[in-house]
């Protein structure tokens, strides 16, 4: 049976990643709220990356809250092809390195995978902020990686919800290649600040 705490923090973190696939800044208040929430679920459950990642995205959404409310939001668009493999390379050793050092020195559960969705995660939401569309590609594999991890550390409930996540995603990734698409661009995308 699930715990309060848990189905709280999923409730928001969907809230959250809903308002993200729709361009609104609102999404911000809810990261904060629901990832503080997640934060606890996780140094439970002796996901200690999730923990870290957790903060990370706190201190994530306050940057992304100002960057996208300010007069010079960015439009959506694409992250040149150059930069994108440095930043999977990136992901990946500082995965391997930081689930290393969790493996050898703490009782983490699964910390290389943990590790993964940590670092991956980071990419993926520095993406988001920076409103390039290969955000949800990132958010696609996180979601792929979590939900077993969830699910066999008994978080069933928060495997479901990544298992919603992962299709949030993937309507993201529709919805801002289409606003990129359109005629007007992805300038007529602006961020929808008159919620936020």
């Amino acid at each position: 049976m699930p715990s309060a705490l848990e189905l709280a923090a999923n409730l928001l973190v969907a809230g959250s990643i809903w308002l993200a696939a729709r361009n609104s800044a609102l999404t911000w208040w809810a990261t904060i709220a629901g990832c503080a929430l997640f934060g606890v679920l996780c140094y439970q459950h002796q996901l200690y990356a999730d923990v870290v990642l957790q903060l990370f995205f706190i201190a994530a959404a306050v940057w992304g809250l100002f960057s996208w409310q300010s007069a010079q939001a960015l439009p959506i668009r694409q992250l040149p092809g150059r930069y994108l493999l440095p930043y999977l390379t990136a992901a990946l050793v500082i995965a391997a390195l930081y689930g290393a050092l969790l493996h050898f020195w703490t009782d983490a559960y699964a910390p290389f995978w943990d590790s993964l969705v940590l670092t991956l995660s980071v990419l993926a939401q520095l993406l988001l902020i920076r409103r390039y569309l290969q955000n949800w590609w990132c958010w696609l594999l996180v979601n792929s990686i979590a939900i077993p991890l969830y699910y066999h550390r008994g978080l069933e409930l928060t495997a479901a919800f990544y298992a919603l996540y992962w299709l949030n995603a993937a309507y993201g990734l529709w919805q801002w290649r289409h606003w990129l698409s359109s005629p007007a661009g992805a300038a007529g995308a602006s961020v929808d600040k008159s919620v936020g």
